[in-house]
């Protein structure tokens, strides 16, 4: 049985404390009345917090060979009892997990808490709360920083010790630590990685935002690292607040590790406490925990991707490095409207991008040189112009977007999500491609896991022809963002953009697998079925689309295109007739409207309504579907092609 070294007073996990010396736990400061065999039992599963503690081996520990008891009976009174203070369950367990007919093992973070300075600190705690790991102290990694035989659990009584010569002592220290090097080494090649969603260990749900924050901000860290693989965002999240088995987890994110962790806030105070875990055999391999104040929150997250970097031996280039060590003091009213911000940008919803410009506007205003929050702005002026959302007009959405990436880079040339947003506008407004490609190709230089900058990188190779590359850019995305429909169904459309449509139909079933309910893939899948002459199939899709998100424009255009090829011309017009009615000074669905004619064989009507819709400067990705074929051999399209920069 293992011991903490004698300099070691408290343990911590979660809102939990051991005092050690006291024999006491208290939860948020306040003590826990928790004693006997409940007690002993807390500090025998922390003492080897990771790993399995066998049932035999409780037994010798908390009942004696001359105590007689029921033992199945006791120790699972102990066990509930425990549970039961901690707020802990056997089906969800946070913290005591049981494994049948073998123990228990305790699996959340701890962290020991010395009073001598020769014990390495954590992060940046204070002098007079100096901490480290409880792992770190128990597996000795470094013979300077723990007794060896304290942390092998070896008691030699003083005059047995004298007796050993120097060189066995010296065979015995070398042989354990090589065991606890071999023990707690994680797997050779580490090579992708998952944040699972961090723990709001406030109690208060309104705080969600601020832990889906931190978790958001872990993962961009993390992302810098060009060697490194780590899923985003809108993967992870799925698996808020579920409890399937991490080794699952792993397989269905495909990665080799993953992050879990919690988060603390109380008042302008913030605690992250994260473990890694090998990702084949459930294995803890490193836990800490880091403090500070809100304005200190990126130093601290800084801290937790560093540690990580370093514990799955990542080499970091020099640049990587050198972002690592650039974290600045924010505002903390302007980090947190920052965090709101996001919150409501990833929920992607015509609303909640309302309440991300809101939120992001604050935090520029909070703390006018706070980069990431210009970004933010510029993301949410990105999605708020782009026809699926219909926020605002291109005219109105894409030169605050492109205002908003532009400043974010004056302050931190180093944001690779705010090269993103800038290179969206080149493209859909601007529509200078070549700057858009520069852009694309540094954000993704220097966010090389952010999902988003393949995905969109991808459209921008497909907007100029180059399919191959443009597929293998969103099946990158799709590798760091798996569980995203809407990269999914992005990279179904661009199959059928490169004629693909066998391949496309696959992928957009594979989507509409994980959600049979989201519109955006019945759409493709119907533009799909259109290509192939299947008009039947290609309706139906259309119209499940139509009634999973009434009021597109674009879904109602192609389902009209699908009636017109069809030869159900009565059904095309009188949808074109409404589409002309909905259209408003500021938004005319001149594209969709050109669609319609194209399917009419009307091709004068078709491309004058495109004539209109460049002059709106309305994003031109629309042109690359397969629907416009008919007019592409057509000079006066071909011209337009041109004056957009798309043909030479």
């Amino acid at each position: 049985m293992r011991e903490f070294p004698s300099s070691v007073r408290s343990v911590r996990f979660g809102v939990f404390e051991v005092d050690l010396r006291a024999g006491e736990l208290s939860k948020k400061g306040i003590r826990v009345r928790l004693q006997g065999q409940p007690f002993l039992l807390l500090i025998t599963l922390l003492k080897q917090q990771g790993e399995v503690v066998s049932r035999e081996e409780l037994r010798r520990t908390l009942w004696p060979e001359d105590t007689f008891v029921d033992f199945d009976h006791s120790l699972g009174t102990a066990v509930n009892k425990l549970r039961d203070v901690l707020g802990d369950s056997a089906a969800n367990p946070r913290f005591v997990e049981t494994l049948p007919r073998r123990g228990y093992r305790f699996i959340a973070p701890v962290v020991a808490v010395g009073e001598s300075e020769d014990i390495p600190v954590a992060g940046d705690a204070p002098p007079d709360r100096q901490e480290t790991p409880a792992s770190d102290l128990l597996e000795a990694r470094d013979h300077d920083q723990v007794d060896l035989g304290a942390a092998a659990g070896v008691r030699l009584r003083r005059p047995l010790l004298w007796k050993i010569s120097g060189l066995t002592v010296l065979l015995l220290s070398a042989g354990f630590l090589i065991l606890m090097l071999l023990r707690s080494r994680p797997p050779a090649l580490i090579r992708s990685l998952a944040v699972l969603p961090l723990e709001n260990l406030s109690g208060d749900p309104s705080q969600e935002y601020f832990s889906d924050g931190m978790t958001d901000e872990l993962i961009a860290e993390l992302g810098k690292i060009g060697n490194l693989r780590v899923i985003s965002r809108t993967s992870v999240m799925t698996y808020k607040g579920a409890r399937r088995p991490l080794p699952q987890i792993a397989r269905e994110l495909n990665v080799d590790v993953v992050v879990e962790g919690t988060v603390l806030r109380s008042g302008n105070q913030v605690r992250i406490t994260a473990q890694l875990i090998s990702a084949a055999d459930d294995k803890h391999l490193w836990a800490k925990s880091y403090e500070g104040d809100l304005g200190d929150t990126l130093a601290l997250q800084e801290q937790v991707a560093r540690s990580i970097a370093s514990e799955i031996r990542i080499e970091l280039t020099p640049h990587e490095q050198a972002m690592f060590k650039s974290a600045k003091r924010v505002n903390p009213e302007a980090y947190e409207a920052y965090l709101k911000g996001r919150y409501f940008w990833n929920k992607r919803t015509t609303e909640s991008l309302r309440r991300g410009i809101d939120y992001f506007n604050q935090a520029v205003e909070k703390d006018p040189n706070y980069a990431p929050a210009y970004a933010g702005l510029a993301d949410s002026y990105a999605l708020a112009g782009d026809w699926q959302y219909g926020v605002l007009t291109p005219r109105e959405a894409y030169p605050g977007a492109k205002a908003a990436a532009t400043k974010a880079i004056a302050l931190d040339s180093t944001l690779g999500e705010a090269h993103i947003s800038l290179a969206w506008c080149l493209d859909g407004f601007d529509w200078d491609w070549e700057s858009a490609g520069r852009e694309f190709t540094r954000g993704i230089e220097l966010s090389p896991s952010y999902a988003t900058g393949h995905h969109w990188y991808g459209w921008h190779l497909a907007a100029l022809g180059r399919h191959s590359e443009a597929i293998a850019e969103l099946k990158k995305a799709e590798s760091l963002d798996p569980l995203s429909l809407i990269i999914g169904a992005d990279l179904a459309e661009e199959l059928l953009i490169a004629h693909r449509y066998d391949e496309a139909i696959k992928q957009s079933r594979k989507t509409m697998n994980m959600d049979p309910y989201f519109a955006l893939t019945h759409y493709v899948l119907g533009e799909v079925f259109v290509q192939k002459h299947m008009y039947s199939a290609a309706i139906a899709e259309l119209q499940k689309a139509i009634e999973l998100s009434p009021g597109s424009a674009a879904f109602t255009a192609n389902l009209a295109y699908a009636y017109a090829v069809s030869g159900m011309r009565d059904e095309a017009v009188r949808i074109l007739d409404d589409l002309k009615n909905r259209s408003r000074d500021a938004l005319s669905n001149a594209p969709e409207i050109a669609l319609v004619y194209v399917g009419l064989d009307e091709k004068n009507q078709a491309m004058a309504w495109l004539e209109k819709a460049y002059a709106e400067r309305f994003n031109p990705g629309v042109l690359m579907r397969p629907a416009f074929d008919p007019v592409r051999s057509d000079p006066r399209f071909e011209d337009l092609l041109r004056r957009i920069g798309l043909i030479r």
